[in-house]
């Protein structure tokens, strides 16, 4: 796994999901008991700093969840950036990769 590989995984997200305003954000999945869109974009956005700070060396902090779904794109790419330049090894960018995926599916 590449770092422009795990660029392009993210951009296909933002792509999907850029233009979704506030209803579509907030809407769940079909299973029971299933999380809204935004939780699961956030979700990511957390997994994402958390991989970000591991490969700095650094302590894990919280990323804010912040009233306004719209801001979750505008995090994602953040974080992404910050994961990119920590330059983490091949195995921290695929579990990015895969926790990107599975976000789009699950969307």
């Amino acid at each position: 796994m590449s770092a422009g590989e795990l660029g392009r995984t993210v951009d296909l997200l933002v792509r999907q999901v850029g233009h979704w305003q506030q209803p579509r954000w907030a809407m769940a999945g079909t299973a029971p008991g299933a999380e809204s869109r935004a939780d699961l974009v956030y979700r990511l956005v957390q997994t994402l700093a958390d991989l970000g700070a591991d490969a700095e060396g650094g302590p894990r902090r919280h990323v804010p969840r912040l009233d306004n779904d719209l801001v979750l794109i505008d995090q994602l790419r953040v974080v992404t950036a910050d994961l990119l330049a920590a330059g983490p090894p091949d195995d921290v960018l695929a579990r990015a990769a895969a926790a990107t995926a599975a976000t789009r599916d699950a969307l």
